[in-house]
């Protein structure tokens, strides 16, 4: 839901910036990659120490790369399959980062296994609903749905918890349980996004095959009738 509108926000917001490093040369596939190690670097130094305040700055600054290289794609005329399959895989490991970075934290520090297991749980669902998608796309599907929580509620949800939560070493009473919540809801989220899929897909596919056996029929009774006269 937010992908839809946000994006096309911040695409406008990012528009000069984007224009700004192809001038100074800098590549699409440069800015997948140096953004995608700067989300690595806040996810997995900060988050297991706690740091989730810093943690969050750090990966807010370079998780709009992910809009950055697609814009500039745009501006060059050089959309292509190579940079929307690298782009979709390093998002992956964004998001693996993000949230191994938040398990680890409960695994140790954090003192939760509970916590850790949702953690886990957000991160192998996001990655599961992601995959439902792709693919359904490559059967032929169109996957039409609009999931609950697809990609981009799970980032902000998770961030925007993990950078109030962060506040908590700053004197902020009490506010530190904003993440667990978020969790939560990321979790119980995706879940119901990745059904949501699933049931999408299912009856895609049963519309499909029936109007490919339907479109095969006629050619296949008619076939019979002609090799029925013959052996007349």
């Amino acid at each position: 839901m937010l992908n839809k509108y946000a994006r096309a926000f911040f695409t406008r917001v990012l528009t000069p910036f984007a224009a700004l490093l192809i001038r100074l040369g800098v590549s699409p596939d440069a800015v997948t990659l140096i953004g995608t190690g700067g989300v690595m670097a806040g996810a997995l130094v900060f988050y297991p120490q706690g740091e989730f305040f810093w943690g969050t700055v750090v990966i807010t600054l370079f998780v709009f790369s992910d809009l950055v290289d697609g814009n500039m794609a745009r501006q060059l005329g050089r959309s292509s399959r190579w940079g929307a399959f690298l782009d979709s895989t390093l998002d992956r490991v964004a998001d693996g980062a993000i949230f191994g970075g938040l398990a680890l934290w409960y695994a140790g520090g954090g003192d939760s296994i509970t916590l850790c297991a949702v953690t886990i749980f957000c991160l192998a669902s996001g990655q599961v609903v992601s995959y439902t998608k792709a693919r359904g796309e490559s059967i032929g599907l169109p996957v039409n749905v609009n999931g609950l929580v697809e990609r981009a509620e799970r980032l902000v949800i998770s961030l925007v918890a993990c950078g109030f939560s962060g506040l908590h070493k700053f004197g902020v009473p009490h506010i530190d349980i904003l993440l667990p919540i978020a969790l939560w809801a990321v979790a119980v989220g995706s879940l119901v996004t990745l059904v949501q899929r699933v049931v999408t897909v299912r009856r895609e596919a049963y519309e499909a095959d029936a109007a490919a056996a339907e479109a095969e029929a006629p050619a296949g009774a008619g076939a019979s009738v002609r090799r029925g006269g013959e052996q007349a």
